[in-house]
């Protein structure tokens, strides 16, 4: 399968909690540090690096400032360094609780305090010296094991999550990861969490709850009993083992997880490779054939289309479209236009994508009609979490109004029909009210449409054609007039 961007590997990125639920800050001005940030914005947003000389140690950079966290003798700490120095080399040394303790390397001191007394001077560790560590990065992606290089999905069959997927395909190999008393839950497509014990259960309980830890780069997961996830056996099911150190069989890769798509054409069918490397709508099932990786470019915004065969869709000879391109290419690109319930494809020589009346796709139109519009249905986000430039999409307590500036998230449910999506919260689903709020009481569902604008980032438009944004009141609400900005959600 080429790389092309399928896989790629997220950077982790975190805030850092100290044990007055405050987070560690770096300021621009000055590079001072603090613990004063009631929730996780731009400048509480750190990153982890291996030390360049391959010991132990860890460095923390800042993901705004570029800068590196240091520590001197006498306990000053700052966020000033260009290039990271001795003193900015710290031991992360968990805690039997999740939470780390970080001590710096050369001195030994231990880092902590509150607002704007921090310091690295502790001799020992206590409350004030502990760290819970809150992922930054959108909380769903792809899971794969380093040691067995497959991917973790869902097993409905065998009731059980297992890592012997060769490609993350379809909507079984969704993993959300969910944040719980200072824990992380692994949450399957199916809203069941894993146990440590290798079984799916319905509530998050203390042994579907793990620590994190980073080890080169890479994530391990450790239960209440301090051991770790890892495929067991030949079927790979995942579930705790017995080590309690993190080897490489307990150590995933976090991945990207991309939009994955099924088009529906003008006779009802779905659009396929099953039957060779022409596209053509000439199916009634929808199954990995049917299935699309859809990616967006970040320049042009043009998308590619990949097949579960291992081919992007390509422009040919005539007009023809087929699903044979190893590498992306200027033939390989579509630009989509969003047109309500439905979308319309127009390929690199400037043609529409059409159904022939033999269910063949080729770019051989110079308008828009039925034979050139498709259902675009996204199926791999059963479960929504949603993120906009200030923070997660989350319930507002005490109200029935969603708040869009949050650090902590909420899952939503979302359900499909002929081109436009239904979304349903804890009080029932997403509605429209008055001057454009948007609440989460609904008893009926009401339509929305998704549209796919940019790579990772969708806009979501209301019945009265206006997008949804966030902004400065922090309350989502329906009256954007274009899908650009505020109006733009990770999903």
């Amino acid at each position: 399968m080429p790389t092309n961007g399928l896989h790629q590997v997220l950077k982790i990125q975190f805030g850092l909690v100290n044990d007055t639920d405050r987070y560690l800050t770096a300021e621009s001005f000055g590079f001072k540090v603090n613990a004063s940030a009631p929730s996780l914005k731009r400048k509480q947003i750190w990153v982890l690096e291996p030390d360049p000389g391959q010991g132990p140690a860890v460095l923390f950079r800042s993901s705004h400032l570029g800068r590196y966290l240091s520590a001197e003798e006498d306990g000053r700490v700052a966020c000033e360094a260009e290039r990271p120095g001795r003193d900015c080399r710290f031991l992360v040394l968990p805690q039997p609780d999740g939470r780390w303790a970080l001590q710096s390397e050369p001195h030994g001191r231990f880092f902590g305090g509150t607002e704007d007394r921090l310091s690295c001077f502790a001799t020992a560790v206590s409350p004030a010296e502990l760290w819970t560590v809150h992922l930054a990065i959108h909380p769903q992606a792809h899971l794969l094991s380093v040691s067995r290089r497959r991917y973790v999905h869902l097993c409905p069959q065998e009731d059980e999550m297992a890592a012997d997927s060769n490609t993350p395909w379809g909507v079984d190999a969704l993993v959300t990861l969910v944040f719980q008393n200072r824990r992380y839950c692994l949450r399957a497509c199916d809203s069941r969490y894993l146990r440590s014990d290798g079984r799916l259960v319905w509530e998050p309980e203390a042994r579907a709850r793990y620590t994190l830890e980073f080890k080169a780069g890479k994530l391990a997961f450790k239960d209440c009993d301090g051991r770790y996830l890892a495929p067991v056996g030949p079927t790979g099911m995942l579930r705790a083992g017995r080590n309690t150190r993190p080897g490489k069989d307990e150590l995933f890769d976090l991945e990207e997880s991309h939009p994955q798509v099924v088009l529906v054409a003008a006779n009802r069918r779905y659009v396929s490779v099953r039957q060779g490397v022409n596209v053509s709508a000439n199916q009634d099932e929808e199954l990995d054939h049917e299935t699309f990786l859809m990616q967006t470019d970040r320049e042009t915004k043009k998308c590619t289309f990949y097949s579960s065969t291992g081919g992007y869709w390509t422009l040919v000879t005539h007009g023809g479209i087929q699903a044979t391109a190893t590498q992306v290419s200027a033939s390989t690109m579509f630009e989509v236009e969003w047109r309500g319930r439905r979308v319309a494809l127009k390929a690199s020589n400037g043609r529409y994508v059409c159904m022939k009346k033999n269910g063949q796709l080729a770019a051989i139109s110079d308008f828009v009609g039925q034979d050139e519009e498709f259902v675009l249905k996204l199926i791999n986000r059963p479960i929504l979490v949603l993120r906009g430039l200030d923070g997660f999409v989350c319930h507002r307590r005490g109200s029935n109004q969603l708040d869009t500036n949050r650090s902590v998230y909420d899952v939503f449910h979302l359900s499909f029909s002929d081109g436009a999506y239904q979304i349903r919260g804890r009080g029932g689903f997403w509605r429209t009210g008055s001057h454009g709020s948007v609440c989460s009481d609904g008893e009926r569902p009401e339509d929305f449409l998704f549209e796919l604008r940019e790579r990772g980032r969708l806009a979501i438009r209301a019945r009265s054609g206006k997008y949804l944004r966030g902004g400065a009141s922090g309350l989502l609400r329906a009256d954007a007039d274009a899908p650009a900005g505020f109006a733009l959600w990770e999903y």
